[in-house]
This record gives C-alpha cells, sequence and structure tokens, in this order.
C-alpha cells in the first residue's frame, strides 16, 4: 500500500467514526453534533428553523412583549431611563400590564413590581432589544435605531433576530446563582431535538436534564453547590435556565408545575408552536 492509498484508507475510516451512530447523542454523529453545537441551524445540522404565519408569531411572548416595547418607543420617539440606565416605572408597569409574560414570584405575591429588575421579563426585554441592536442609548434616552424599522416591520426576521440573540448572545447565567458555566446554553440544539423527539408527552424536567448531561458530561461538574448534590442543583440549573426562561418565553413549552411551595416538579410539554417552529432531521446514514 502506497502513502497515497494509505491516506485514502485513512480517510474513510475517520469519516466512519465521525459519522456513525452515538446512542448518548441520540442516534447522531460526532459530526451532526458538531453541527448542532457550533452551527445550530446551519445547512448541515440535523435542525432546521421555520417560518410561521403571521398569526402563529402572535403566539410568542417575548417577541410581542419586544415589539409592544419598539411600538412604545417609535409612538414617543424615546424614552428617558432612570439614573441607573433603566425603564421608567410608568414603561415597566404599562409592560408588564399587558401580559404577554409574568413572573412567578410576582404572580405569587412573594415580590412586588415597582422597578425594571423587580421583573426578569421586563429586564430580559430591555436587554435583548439593546443586544439585538435595535435601540441605542443616547444621552440618558433609549429610542430606535435606524435599521430597526425594517426588522420589526418582518415578523419572520424579527423573530429570527431574538431568538438567535438570546441563544447564542445573552449569558443565560445572568439571572442565577449557579455561577457562570454553559450549562443549557451549550448545546440548547440538543434539548430542542430532545423536545421533538420526547415533548409530544408530559414529562418531568429531569427526564430532559439527564439525557442533557449523559450528552454533555463535562458540564455536570461546573457547578460547586453550598447545599444538595451537584446532579440535583446541575439539573435545577438547566431546568431554569432551558425551561423557565427560554422555551417558555417563547410559546414553545408548557410548563405544569405540581407538589408543595418551593419543592415543585416541573411537566415540560412541547406545543404546537413548536413543532411549526422547529424541524429535526434523523440521523443521516
Amino acid at each position: 500500500m502506497d502513502l497515497t492509498e494509505f491516506q485514502r484508507h485513512l480517510d474513510r475510516v475517520m469519516n466512519e467514526q465521525n459519522n456513525r451512530s452515538i446512542s448518548h447523542f441520540e442516534g447522531y454523529s460526532p459530526f451532526e453534533m458538531h453541527q448542532i453545537l457550533h452551527f445550530t441551524f446551519g445547512k448541515d445540522s440535523p435542525i432546521q428553523l421555520q417560518k410561521l404565519s403571521d398569526t402563529e408569531y402572535l403566539k410568542i411572548p417575548i417577541l410581542n412583549q419586544i415589539k409592544y416595547l419598539a411600538g412604545l418607543l417609535d409612538k414617543m420617539g424615546e424614552i428617558k431611563l432612570t439614573n441607573k440606565g433603566f425603564l421608567p416605572t410608568k414603561v415597566v408597569s404599562d409592560l408588564y400590564s399587558q401580559g404577554f409574560l409574568k413572573d412567578y414570584f410576582i404572580e405569587k405575591g412573594f415580590s412586588k413590581l415597582y422597578k425594571e429588575t423587580d421583573s426578569i421579563s421586563v429586564n430580559l426585554t430591555h436587554i435583548i432589544i439593546q443586544i439585538a441592536g435595535l435601540v441605542k442609548k443616547r444621552n440618558g434616552k433609549l429610542s430606535l435605531t435606524k435599521s430597526s424599522q425594517k426588522v420589526l416591520g418582518n415578523n419572520e426576521e424579527l423573530f429570527r433576530l431574538i431568538f438567535l440573540t438570546f441563544a447564542n448572545k445573552f449569558n443565560w447565567a445572568y439571572y442565577d446563582g449557579y455561577g457562570e458555566n454553559q450549562i443549557g446554553q451549550l448545546g440548547y440544539g440538543f434539548t430542542l431535538i430532545l423536545l421533538s423527539k420526547y415533548g409530544h408527552k408530559k414529562r418531568v424536567d429531569s427526564f430532559y436534564a439527564e439525557k442533557y448531561f449523559n450528552a454533555f458530561p463535562q458540564l455536570l461538574g461546573a457547578i460547586e453547590p453550598t447545599y444538595g448534590t451537584v446532579e440535583r442543583n446541575s439539573y435545577r440549573c438547566f431546568s431554569i435556565r432551558t425551561f423557565q426562561r427560554f422555551l417558555d418565553y417563547f410559546g414553545m413549552i408548557t410548563i405544569d408545575k405540581q407538589g408543595k411551595e418551593f419543592d415543585l416538579l416541573n411537566y415540560i410539554t412541547k406545543t404546537n408552536l413548536f413543532d411549526k417552529l422547529i424541524k429535526c432531521n434523523p440521523h443521516h446514514t
């Protein structure tokens, strides 16, 4: 066997290895998982984002909350921010009262809404429109950018911008005490695959957490808990970031809370909207 023939043989072996089905990747290959991780909705990825009708886009809570705030900015021209750079209380109250997104602790009476940072969903809306480049801050005032007008008038384009901004640019660890790690955000596309495959049936969130950490075991040690086990804290972190503060905000799942307060079990089911938005192709053999 000459060198050229040996190299062809080596390339063939490597190609077979990279395209073999792996059980803890739900049957996907190392090559496909690389696409899922780094090019989540790229042409070679098993996952694709699909276009919805305008009526269906109205079912996405965070999209409509962002559109409402953008509408206020368009109407008012600009909004004067507080000294700390937050939305004024009147705008916060107006935005939250629309009912697009509700905060669990506010609704249960554990906390009250006074300022922007009292509501994760309101604060998140403000952060996302900034990261996405829809607004600019100047002299303590918030206003729309010139380029935002075209995007705001196109639901598909706006959704993709908001979804990908949240998934890839916003720091998912921002609102919790689980530390700076990539739990949930790394490989979020794999979670979409899990929901596509299993989400038709109501399942407890730990079902998905277990499969997620089987695929990414290196993340299981990313948390040093002050109490409880590493596994319990990691599962909880994954659930909060992925389900409560991501997919639920986009109307892609429903969460059924069962049990006593502060010891609740979260049962997850995908929505019809999920299947219309997310297309998952099987492992390519």
